[in-house]
């Protein structure tokens, strides 16, 4: 995988997860770059790096930063009252690396994707999630609706998304295990994994277009969720 970017470059090398890291490929600007201090680097082209990363969105640097390494689903559950954010079927790139980069932001202890019919961690999703990816645990299932068997065997509950739900989106409780579910874009939820959810809640719209990007209802749902378990006074303030 060639990732590209200045910010997923370096949180590759700073997250030192990827085992099969190689070559950096910097223009002579970007390699003047301080993370770059002690690193191996390749001068070369805007051309020469578009061609290597198969984007002109590189911004003057690119890495072979190998297989991306997905964990298992089970190492997330057996963590102490996890938080955890999985994806039904989401097949935007973009909305995928936006939700790794507020999961990963608001300290969530995994995301589950599907392997089938699903985004995948590609170049474009680390550059979407400026390197979130390369700290979040992020876990591909063969089947949903098993993985939250799974998760309510080990004590979680799930709070799915619904438009037409009846439950206000601030109600439950977001304590202790908790996966946050979210749907496909347009589709949303499929019926049984909607059905194998404890409850499904709603954001509230209140101006004339009909839904929420799925990123940004899972930013909302993620900052109620860190709101309920740390408590607004005790969450410092970022830089």
């Amino acid at each position: 995988m060639i990732v590209y970017g200045r910010n997923p470059v370096r949180e590759v090398l700073r997250g030192r997860r990827r085992h099969a890291a190689g070559e950096v490929l910097a223009t002579e600007s970007a390699a003047r770059e301080p993370w770059l201090r002690g690193v191996e680097v390749t001068l070369s082209s805007p051309d020469a790096l578009e061609r290597a990363c198969g984007s002109p969105e590189h911004q003057g640097i690119c890495l072979d930063a190998g297989p991306y390494p997905y964990v298992g689903a089970e190492e997330i559950l057996t963590r102490a009252d996890p938080l955890i954010v999985a994806l039904d079927e989401l097949q935007d790139p973009h909305n995928l690396g936006a939700i790794a980069r507020t999961a990963e932001c608001a300290g969530v202890d995994g995301l589950v994707i599907c392997e089938r019919r699903a985004a995948q961690v590609t170049p474009a999703v680390c550059k979407a999630s400026a390197g979130a990816v390369e700290h979040l645990r992020i876990a591909r299932v063969a089947n949903l609706v098993a993985f939250l068997e799974r998760a309510r065997q080990a004590g979680c509950w799930s709070h799915g998304t619904a438009a037409d739900a009846s439950v206000p989106y601030h109600r439950p409780d977001y304590t202790g295990g908790v996966v946050l579910v979210l749907g496909s874009e347009g589709r949303g939820l499929r019926r049984l994994v909607a059905e194998r959810c404890d409850d499904l809640v709603r954001l509230p719209l209140r101006g004339k277009i009909a839904s929420l990007n799925v990123s940004a209802a899972a930013a909302v749902l993620l900052y109620e969720a860190l709101h309920q378990r740390t408590g607004l006074d005790t969450v410092p303030d970022g830089p």
